[in-house]
């Protein structure tokens, strides 16, 4: 195995140097050209020390670090080359999909049904933006931590009774929740605005070192819409790298033992109420990161948006990109970022009045649609049928 890896050293230097010449010398100025070849050449050495058989085994750790670091890397090079439109749809997905993350962790691992992670998500959003309206000059990062903060304070209120509560009487108490999540927000106006929602005091702007990516006169909201998305994007990638971690630990495999047998988890001395407790807390964490990246995003937050009608979104999504798994939170955040696109792709090509009643239920219709696709033809989700397609084609004999 080291010989291998060893013999491959040179054509991976090889492929850097050659990759570097060829963009330095084709790209339109010196500052884009080494920003791309980095770029590629740090992809290229990711790949490399993945692709070493040992390291997955003996550094699974560092093995999912270089992973996220060559998934990021891939995505924000792509970033550049996309319109401002395709770069928003991504944050929202990016954002999305690590709500669809915590609920994966929540429902697929745990087995705790939850319809109440939209409100965690409102949780989360309306923390950054009342944090925000009251301490402008506080760092992003410091503003996440917060909202994470708060989402995990209402995961453990909800999560102590939600100890006692099994099946559709767990189901029922989080769809209490989310119901009544509206009608809390109303009762703190002074707070939350209101009907009319929050407003965050000042807009993010990009760096003005961004700028000599692009040619002259380019828009700043291109520039803005490309650092709000890698920043999106750089998020989502820490919060995978770090539930792909708990999902292969002790705790992940506690969780999955419990949602498989309960009994079995107790006689092996899990306790029970303790790691229910854990999955709502990560859960409504996530959730809350979730909201609060969006509400950076989109530069408001409103109580409409964290209706009911969202946390029921949210639990198609995950069905549909595969429960449980890390690459179905993925896919379900790709699919509610272009949701709108093609929503708005229908309309035209259809005729469809945007303002009539079936159009502004064309995302309920869409979602409802792709949900029971999924159960007819893959159970398991896209992430499930994608992995059985791959296993039968791996355990096929040749020829």
């Amino acid at each position: 195995m080291k010989l291998l890896a060893a013999r491959r050293v040179p054509s991976a230097i090889a492929l850097a140097l050659v990759v570097t010449i060829v963009v330095l010398a084709t790209a339109s100025s010196t500052r884009v050209g080494v920003a791309l070849s980095v770029a590629i050449d740090l992809a290229i050495a990711c790949a490399f020390i993945v692709s070493v058989p040992e390291l997955k085994t003996r550094h699974p750790v560092v093995a999912r670090a270089l992973l996220t670091l060559l998934g990021l890397d891939v995505a924000i090079f792509l970033t550049f080359f996309f319109s401002s439109s395709t770069n928003f749809n991504l944050a929202t997905g990016a954002a999305m999909s690590i709500v669809l993350l915590g609920l994966s962790f929540l429902t697929g691992a745990s087995g705790q049904i939850s319809l109440g992670n939209g409100a965690f998500m409102g949780v989360g959003a309306f923390t950054m933006a009342i944090w925000a309206n009251h301490h402008a000059t506080t760092p992003i990062v410091f503003s996440l931590l917060i909202a994470i903060a708060s989402g995990a304070l209402v995961g453990l209120l909800l999560g102590l009774p939600a100890t006692r509560l099994r099946g559709p009487y767990l189901a029922g108490m989080t769809l209490a929740f989310a119901v009544a999540f509206t009608f809390i927000l109303s009762s703190f106006s002074s707070w939350t605005g209101g009907d009319s929602g929050l407003q965050l005091p000042t807009a993010w702007i990009a760096p003005r070192w961004l700028d000599g990516f692009y040619h002259a006169g380019t828009s700043p909201l291109t520039t803005t819409t490309l650092y709000i998305t890698d920043v999106a994007i750089v998020v989502a990638g820490v919060a995978f790298f770090f539930m792909a971690n708990l999902f292969a630990s002790r705790t992940g495999r506690s969780m999955r033992l419990i949602r498989d047998n309960d009994v079995a988890a107790e006689l092996v001395g899990i306790s029970l109420p303790r790691a229910r407790v854990v999955a709502f807390i990560v859960s409504s964490a996530y959730a809350a990161l979730g909201g609060a990246l969006l509400t950076v995003i989109d530069n408001s937050v409103s109580p409409s948006t964290y209706s009911f009608a969202l946390s029921v979104t949210i639990l198609s999504l995950i069905v549909i990109g595969g429960i449980g798994t890390i690459s179905g939170a993925l896919i379900g955040g790709v699919v509610y970022a272009f949701s709108t696109s093609v929503i708005s792709w229908i309309t035209t090509h259809t005729g469809l009045n945007p303002q009539g009643n079936v159009a502004s239920q064309l995302n309920g219709i869409i979602f409802g649609g792709l949900l029971i696709l999924t159960m007819l033809f893959a159970p398991f989700g896209i992430a499930g049928a994608v992995r059985h397609f791959w296993h039968r084609m791996r355990s096929r004999p040749p020829g």
